[in-house]
């Protein structure tokens, strides 16, 4: 039997191409699941593997593709059986182990999750790491003490898959939401999923002397890093916390104080995906499941097929992408 594939290869200059190959299935990697995969998605480290990026792909020639969701063809492993609706995010599958840009892919039991019955996979991926990443952000502010009786929440980096799910899903339980964004034409689409407030970038993003700054915001999830977390970090309320997820604009914070941990008590919770346990997952699935607003992700999807991605992974790295990217790999 075979298989498509987005195939990444070692290029003649020392680069890398990209294009789309029918395989055997005898290349797939060892794994104890074959899953039949439906739909994928477009996360920033896909851009930096689809275009030979930031050292994460070791081996070639590699299919990306750190997210997938699909249908069980074969299992070795009892707790998944031929039909069985399952997701898969994380575990550096897509990095060090093929992925899921192919229309079959073989990983570890362990990776897998039982997709809940009420979402169907193309949700699933419309959701994906980003969503995953959102949902595991509420639940640690959550259990910092943040609620909706504490104040405004903000959410940097606003239009991208992260910021996108997370203003959605703290707008459905509640909050009062603050969307960051430098992209003036993303305002309307974030005020469509929940943002009461457009907070212009370039009000965060310059770095700031004072150890404190007026308290605004009784929790965030940060997606950008660098000198927006400080600034973000200054301005939190008293007991205030904030999920770091990403690093978009550098992992270094270039002037950090431990005054806002020290003065008002701020907390700073960072955020993994990738190596999550699998109880975890479950829960975020489920309250995914149940407090995410479907017509809401609906609006942030756009849909690609399998040959589209290497523009897109270029597109994705200069910050050209909004919302979700849900990939058809059979289409």
């Amino acid at each position: 039997m075979t298989f498509q594939a987005l195939l990444v290869e070692k290029a003649g200059d020392g680069g890398v191409s990209a294009s789309i190959q029918e395989l055997d299935d005898s290349r797939l990697p060892d794994g104890d699941v074959t899953v039949a995969v439906e739909y994928s998605t477009l996360n920033y480290k896909d851009g930096l593997c689809i275009n030979g990026k930031g050292g994460l792909v070791r081996t070639f020639p590699h299919v990306p593709g750190v997210d997938f969701a699909g249908t069980v063809e074969a299992s070795e492993d009892p707790r998944y059986r031929p039909g069985d609706r399952v997701v898969l995010t994380g575990w550096r599958v897509g990095e060090m182990w093929w992925g899921g840009y192919a229309t079959r892919a073989k990983v570890k039991a362990d990776w897998l999750v039982p997709l809940p019955d009420e979402l169907s996979t193309r949700q699933a991926m419309a959701i994906g790491t980003a969503g995953l990443t959102s949902m595991l952000s509420v639940i640690a502010l959550e259990d910092a003490g943040l609620s909706p009786l504490k104040g405004e929440v903000l959410v940097t980096g606003a239009a991208g898959g992260v910021g996108s799910v997370g203003v959605a899903l703290l707008a459905r339980l509640g909050y009062s939401v603050a969307a960051v964004t430098g992209r003036p034409e993303t305002a309307d689409y974030l005020k469509s999923l929940g943002a009461e407030t457009i907070v212009e970038r370039a009000e965060l993003a310059e770095a700031n002397s004072k150890p404190l700054e007026s308290e605004r915001w009784a929790g965030a999830i940060d997606a950008v890093g660098g000198d927006m977390l400080e600034r973000v970090l200054k301005q939190m309320k008293y007991d205030g916390a904030v999920a770091s997820v990403g690093l978009a604009a550098g992992a270094a914070v270039p002037s950090f104080t431990v005054i806002p941990f020290l003065l008002r008590g701020v907390s700073l919770l960072g955020i993994d995906s990738v190596m999550r346990p699998y109880d975890q997952r479950v829960d975020a699935w489920n309250r995914i499941a149940s407090d995410l607003p479907m017509d809401k992700l609906e609006a942030m999807v756009v849909e690609h097929r399998l040959s589209d991605l290497p523009d897109l992974a270029t597109q994705i790295l200069d910050g050209k992408v909004k919302g979700r990217v849900v990939v058809d790999v059979n289409a």
